[in-house]
């Protein structure tokens, strides 16, 4: 791989492939749920409730691939090819082992934990069966992510672009098939959506794998893994590590929300679901434009152009916002018809709308966590997003969003609320860290340390 390709891109070279990434991949959670749609709407609570435990377990998965990332770009930026090579190598193998654990994990004790989400009666046969299949394999994603993340790395955004394409049509058409029986196959409904989730990821890990020896301009010394992993996963879990923690703490924070809006009611949760669905088209703008930030910044770090890693942040993030609330305002004025195509139940399109009207003030805010924390994580400044994280995550947004949601029993609306103040405090702390420029001087430390 040539790394002085990607330190040549500009912002927008290198984030569209991204954009059309994400996009596929939200693509592919919104197939699964329209489809399902069609079939039962007990089986989209089903599906949701579950991807959000394992959303949980891809976060375990990116912290490896997240501290790769950032290594890779930095060594880029500092053309150690060698060792950019490496890491690689050294991320990859350690994320294939930790996938096999976690995969075993929810194998053995996956209805245990659906029992601690408060998982109502009625969906627990179906998020298992889901839970189950594609728990069980998840270890197949964990190498796609720390495959991608190399390769994006590199500044090959539009490999990884071209296998999420196939993954999603390959998914889209298995959907079909077991979800309507087309073909003479049989319906499955859940189980089917589990079977063509897996499978389209088994054959995008092939051709990913196949893109990155393609892709090496050395060869990768995956010989050589065992003896290089005590020389560079210090380095990788120094940026993975309190990364996965601060998304680990989100998406635990997530799920203890879950938990409140079950206490609401099926109707509810599948709300959740529905809304959330189209959000992610909305925040997707600001997902695509930190992921590019981050390698361009991580480049730039390496080379120590701390000046031009400044201003990028800060320009990437004006991009960020603007879209964000544009994409938002967008969705608010087509509510209803946006909801319409998932459901005619009256109720969960009513409070929907109301949901997504305030989305209007939510996904500003959400842009600057998007693209801050991955600026500050491509500089090395990754523990202070985690205690801030925290602090708001559960101080903020879990307590009042049961205060709101609950006890003052303004249910989703209040909720919501919740979510606008947590993204917006956390946001602005980020943006001051960032001005501060804090995250240069612990590069310097950290760099004379590394050659005395």
């Amino acid at each position: 791989m040539n790394g002085s390709k990607a330190a040549k891109l500009s912002l927008f070279a290198i984030t569209w492939p991204i954009f059309i990434e994400i996009l596929l991949h939200m693509l592919m959670g919104n197939a699964d749920t329209l489809m399902l749609s069609q079939y039962s709407d007990h089986s989209v609570a089903a599906v949701g409730l579950t991807n959000q435990l394992l959303s949980v377990v891809i976060v375990m998965f990116g912290f490896v691939a997240t501290g790769a990332s950032v290594v890779i770009a930095q060594a880029i930026g500092a053309k150690l090819d060698k060792t950019a090579a490496e890491v690689a190598v050294v991320s990859i193998m350690g994320n294939l082992l930790f996938g096999l654990l976690l995969s075993g994990a929810l194998l053995i004790w996956g209805d245990t934990f659906l029992k601690w989400m408060n998982t109502p009666p009625e969906l627990m046969k179906e998020a298992t069966s889901y839970l189950l299949i594609v728990g069980g394999f998840s270890f197949i994603q964990s190498v796609i992510m720390t495959i991608g993340a190399a390769i994006r790395s590199y500044g090959f955004t539009k490999d990884a672009m071209y296998v999420t394409i196939g993954m999603n049509i390959l998914n889209v058409i298995g959907n079909y098939l077991f979800i309507f029986g087309a073909l003479g196959f049989p319906v499955l409904g859940v189980e089917g959506v589990a079977i063509s989730t897996v499978f389209s990821r088994f054959l995008g890990l092939v051709v990913i794998l196949y893109l990155l020896f393609k892709r090496s301009s050395i060869p990768l010394p995956f010989a050589k893994s065992l003896k290089l992993i005590p020389l560079h996963i210090k380095s990788v879990l120094k940026i993975g590590l309190p990364s996965a923690g601060e998304h680990l703490s989100y998406s635990g924070s997530q799920m203890v929300i879950t938990f409140f809006i079950t206490l609401l009611g099926t109707s509810a949760l599948t709300t959740k679901v529905y809304t959330f669905n189209i959000m992610m088209f909305i925040f997707l703008f600001a997902v695509a434009i930190g992921q590019g930030t981050q390698i361009l910044i991580g480049h730039m770090i390496g080379a120590k152009s701390f000046d031009s890693a400044y201003k990028t942040c800060l320009k990437s993030q004006t991009y960020a916002m603007i879209i964000s609330f544009l994409m938002a305002g967008v969705a608010s004025l087509f509510a209803k018809p946006l909801l319409s195509i998932f459901t005619d139940n009256p109720e969960i399109i009513k409070e929907g709308t109301l949901l997504l009207y305030l989305t209007l003030l939510l996904e500003p805010g959400r842009s600057f966590n998007l693209v801050i924390i991955s600026s500050l994580r491509a500089a090395g400044d990754v523990k202070f997003p985690v205690v801030m994280g925290v602090i708001s995550m559960w101080g903020v947004s879990v307590t009042l969003a049961y205060l709101l949601g609950i006890v003052f029993e303004l249910g989703l609306a209040g909720i919501w609320i919740a979510f606008i103040a947590d993204e917006w405090l956390r946001g602005l702390f980020m943006l001051s860290r960032w001005r501060k420029r804090k995250w240069q001087n612990k590069f310097m430390v950290r760099n004379a340390e590394a050659t005395a």
